[in-house]
């Protein structure tokens, strides 16, 4: 079956931003002049994603309005002769189709999905986690879907080698190779200490998943925190179904931390033709020794 429906989780704090985050979501926090999430959203639609149902929370009401027409926005370029950056803001507006859905509480990645259940219990869907940027030829999700469709439906997760010193920071599988890039996942491990990760494949946030995981999500208990999350209900769907994982191919930014963000904001900038090489000029006028 087709993967036609992408879930995109946007209900967080965005704490790790703050004070830039106190009255606006992480989620709007432009690469140069472009929302990270619209990178995300970009990505979902060249891979073939016909709606996204995007999963927001208190403040997150930007988001919409971005995905929006703005009819007086609009019609001011317009009188301004601006035609050009009306005809871009139009095309967001038209971009794919959107559902919003409210998660009330922040209870976790995994109950943030399963607020999703009633609309896509009956088919395969995409996950995409916005702090993820990838750069790639071939979009990553598609990369995923493509994997999905490939090992007969079940569900396919992306993943990326980090250097064994990181392993504590992400969600960590262990697996058996069954084809190019491509694993069979024989248990996954939530941050483990660099002594007792069995890999270094760490999940990255592109999902495919089958329909099934909703019960499993339904039957996980929370954590000491009290949030539901998904690696949880993976493992148990592990138990039921075969998971993959596909090493996907590009170059990822983490920009849901100050570094990577920055990180991005830079490569970004210099691979416009705009100002590219005007702002390549000054990094290297800068003395870096200092």
């Amino acid at each position: 079956m087709t993967v036609r429906i992408a879930v995109f989780p946007a209900a967080g704090m965005g704490t790790r931003f703050l004070p830039a985050t106190k009255a606006q979501p992480k989620e709007m926090l432009p690469i140069v002049d472009k929302p990270a999430i619209q990178y995300a959203a970009e990505e979902a639609v060249r891979s073939g994603i016909q709606l996204i149902v995007m999963v927001t929370g208190r403040g997150k009401r930007a988001i919409e309005d971005h995905f929006d027409r703005s009819l007086e926005l609009e019609q001011f370029l317009q009188d301004k002769g601006k035609y050009q950056i009306t005809e871009e803001l139009i095309s967001i507006a038209d971009l794919v189709n959107f559902v919003y859905l409210r998660q009330k509480e922040a209870l976790g990645l995994g109950h943030a999905i399963l607020t999703t259940r009633q609309l896509l219990q009956r088919e395969p869907f995409a996950i995409v986690l916005g702090d993820d940027l990838v750069e790639a030829e071939v979009p990553a999700l598609r990369q995923i879907i493509d994997a999905h469709e490939r090992v007969g439906g079940y569900s396919v997760i992306a993943v990326e080698r980090v250097p064994w010193e990181d392993v504590e920071h992400y969600g960590i599988v262990e697996a058996e190779q069954v084809g190019p890039r491509l694993y069979r996942v024989t248990n996954m491990v939530e941050k483990p200490k660099r002594e007792q990760a069995v890999s270094n494949l760490a999940i990255i946030g592109r999902y495919v998943l089958t329909p099934t995981i909703f019960r499993h999500l339904a039957n996980t208990a929370a954590d000491i925190r009290g949030e539901i999350q998904l690696t949880d209900g993976l493992k148990s769907l592990l138990a039921e179904e075969p998971i993959y994982v596909y090493e996907f191919e590009g170059k990822r930014y983490d920009t849901g931390n100050k570094l990577g963000f920055l990180q991005a904001t830079v490569e970004f900038a210099l691979r416009r033709s705009d100002f590219g090489p005007a702002f390549r000029d000054y990094l290297k006028s800068l003395n870096l020794e200092e």
